[in-house]
């Protein structure tokens, strides 16, 4: 089998080039992996030729602009059609590379590969999935995070989005925890059947009868960190807002324990003994540790990293992608997308 190549958007994020080229870098020197940094050409080459890497794994397709991470995405792709967010999504599209890779703005890179690939079949709209750190462990893996989606590539979902999510992201545990029946659940404001919005009321009665997902009902926020569900459906913008919530509650707990361990003496003496819990809490908090996680939808693998990826986030977006390959995600969620009643809108 032929190693994978991943495309990258080499000028994604708030430390592209950079990191991108570190990231990468890396990868050809401990991987299997093909990379196709795509951006501004001389600038990436120039970075190569400072960074130890393997020139066997690692090519440039140049693309001479790159959009930011405050411009309006449709805006800027019109504006800017050679951007390296849409060049790498064509490559992809075209077959030059099998998974796409970008830490730069989320909505441009969902509206670029919106242009360049195709809705899988009972798809109506594309969901941006995220990982969030939980306290039970997941699948064969023991993964110590569960996936939510979507959390911003929508705003508003339907009774048949939520339903396609609820498949998507079964489909995608399923292969990157390792977990054969990952436990599927519906964001609501009560557990109770009949809670949430007409929407969610109505994917709820139809997940009941979805074969193949494992569906345990409706969850609600406090459930989220602790681990009750493996994928968590909501609609875009409640999901941006808990996703965004989650991270600064993880980073006000470090910041907080920062500052107890300079102001006092014995709260210096406790957090000191208490050490590897708090490191242990660092890492599974620490959005690096992750890499990306999916835009899950299209006919092709789109993996998303966070806005402030660094080399270490790169390197194991690079690696997620590189099992998602392997694993055909996108032939698998079809494959569910076939056997689940799913009635798509305007059907």
């Amino acid at each position: 089998m032929r190693a994978a190549t991943i495309a990258l958007d080499a000028m994604g994020g708030d430390f592209a080039p950079e990191e991108a080229v570190k990231g990468a870098a890396r990868l050809s020197l401990e991987t299997k992996l093909d990379l196709l940094l795509v951006g501004d050409e001389p600038r990436i080459s120039t970075l190569l030729s400072q960074t130890h890497h393997n020139p066997e794994r690692i090519a440039v397709w140049h693309a001479p602009s790159s959009i930011g991470m405050g411009e309006r995405p449709a805006e800027a792709l019109a504006a800017k059609p050679d951007a390296s967010i849409a060049v790498a999504a064509q490559l992809v599209a075209d077959g030059h590379a099998d998974a796409l890779v970008t830490a730069g703005n989320t909505g441009a890179a969902v509206l670029a590969c919106a242009r360049a690939f195709d809705l899988l079949p009972g798809v109506r709209r594309a969901a941006l999935a995220a990982v969030f750190p939980t306290a039970t462990r997941h699948g064969e893996k023991q993964d110590p995070f569960s996936l939510i989606l979507d959390v911003g590539a929508g705003l508003e979902a339907t009774a048949d989005d939520l339903v396609a999510y609820a498949v998507m992201g079964s489909a995608y545990a399923r292969v990157i925890s390792k977990n054969p029946r990952p436990r599927v659940a519906l964001l609501s404001n009560g557990t109770e059947a009949e809670k949430g919005l007409p929407s969610i009321v109505e994917a709820h009665e139809r997940l009941r009868h979805v074969p193949g997902i494992d569906f345990i009902g409706n969850v609600e926020g406090i459930d989220i960190p602790r681990g009750t569900a493996d994928v968590v459906v909501t609609g875009g913008f409640v999901g941006n807002v808990v996703l965004k919530m989650l991270e600064g509650v993880a980073e006000t707990v470090m910041e907080l324990a920062r500052y107890a361990y300079k102001e006092r003496l014995s709260w210096r003496m406790g957090l000191t003994m208490l050490g590897g819990g708090i490191r242990q809490m660092k890492m599974l908090t620490d959005w690096e540790q992750y890499g990306g996680a999916p835009i899950l939808g299209f006919d092709k693998l789109v993996l998303k990293a966070h806005g402030r990826s660094k080399e270490q986030a790169f390197f194991n977006a690079g690696k997620v992608a590189a099992k998602a390959v392997a694993a055909r995600i996108p032939a698998s969620i079809a494959g569910l997308m076939v056997e689940s009643p799913l009635r798509a809108s305007g059907e």
